[in-house]
């Protein structure tokens, strides 16, 4: 296999660096180690503060200093949207002037729509992960040219099915997680809950289907939604359903594995579900809502699905889940969600686009 120069393209919004803010960043940063490994050539480029490990080079490429005037226009969006909008503009008008030359390929893993609006600008291939439903501005980006020039990715067949629409042939690539990292634990009688405190991931519900259920629960993650997190969630902590904090991944890995099984509580239509790989790869069975890709991931000897938003029936699923053979979730994680597989598809799609 040839080494490879690849630019990779992440967020703006969060660093690429433990505690990771959330599955995107962790998924970033996975990409980034496993292509390195591989021995290519990966910069990335990302928010100020990513992990110096990775060399990354930081967005925004360059402050943008707007005048008093432009600030009190009726027009002016917010300050964090016109940020990262100039830091990705600066970094497209880079790669189309110098790129051909640095790179042999560019993978756009954010969310933004500007890398897709300016594809065709760049003289190498590019590659966008879509992680999410539908948004309305690179719905916008994909439609902007007759024959849009990026080739598409998408993290799930459900989120591929979502996009059709817009981009009728996305190639499903499954996220993956580090199965060596996220290693099997003794499991225990308690339930565990984690990923960021915003109203889509419903740790409320957790904690009261874990309450119904009569299941102490632990939750653990970043409060991305501070007004929701002290409005709903905390006035529902107790002995039996504690907040333990932003944990960094190895003491995560020790939660998830202590657990006799992993609530996942999604009030969206998740697009993947990161939490329920590292549950299965710790041996930690999952009781979820049947919402987005999680039925893709999850087989009936290793998770139980409730319907969405269900919580009486989350709550009767809990000593199901609780009961299932830890070894079957494990070997799910090891078979279907290895980032082995996430890689190496990556970098076969990079290859293909390069003939």
């Amino acid at each position: 296999m040839n080494s490879l120069r690849i630019a990779l393209i992440a967020s703006a919004r969060y660093p690429i660096m433990e505690p990771f803010a959330g599955g995107l960043e962790a998924h970033t940063w996975a990409l980034a180690h496993a292509l390195h490994r591989r021995g290519h050539d990966v910069q990335l480029f990302a928010a100020p503060g990513s992990d110096p490990a990775l060399g990354a080079r930081e967005l925004p490429v360059r402050k943008v200093v707007l005048s008093r005037e432009a600030r009190a226009d009726s027009s002016m969006p917010s300050g964090t949207w016109m940020q990262e909008h100039h830091a990705y503009l600066g970094l497209m008008l880079d790669l189309a002037r110098h790129g051909e030359h640095r790179f042999d390929v560019v993978h756009n893993n954010s969310l933004h729509y500007l890398p897709v609006a300016m594809a065709s600008a760049l003289r190498v291939p590019i590659v966008t992960t879509l992680h999410t439903p539908p948004t309305p501005w690179l719905e916008s980006a994909i439609q902007t040219p007759e024959i849009c020039p990026v080739t598409f990715t998408a993290v799930s067949e459900f989120t591929a099915s979502a996009w059709k629409a817009t981009v009728p042939a996305a190639r499903v690539v499954h996220n993956g997680i580090d199965t060596d990292f996220w290693r099997p634990g003794p499991g225990g009688d308690d339930l565990v809950w984690f990923g960021r405190m915003v109203p889509e991931k419903g740790p409320h519900l957790a904690i009261q289907a874990a309450r119904t259920a009569g299941v102490p629960l632990r939750l653990a993650g970043p409060v991305a939604d501070r007004a929701y997190f002290e409005k709903r969630v905390e006035p529902l902590l107790g002995e039996d359903a504690q907040y333990v904090g932003h944990l960094d991944r190895r003491r995560l890995v020790e939660l998830v594995g202590a657990a006799g099984a992993a609530l996942v509580t999604p009030c969206w239509d998740e697009p993947y579900g990161l939490v329920v790989a590292e549950a299965l790869a710790c041996g930690t069975p999952v009781c979820g809502f049947d919402r987005g890709a999680l039925a893709e991931i999850l087989t009936p000897d290793c998770g139980v699905l409730a319907p969405p938003g269900d919580v009486e029936a989350l709550a009767r699923l809990v000593p199901v889940a609780a009961g299932l053979d830890r070894r079957a979730a494990r070997r799910r994680a090891e078979e279907f969600c290895s980032f082995d597989r996430t890689a190496d598809a990556y970098t076969d799609l990079y290859e293909e686009l390069m003939r």
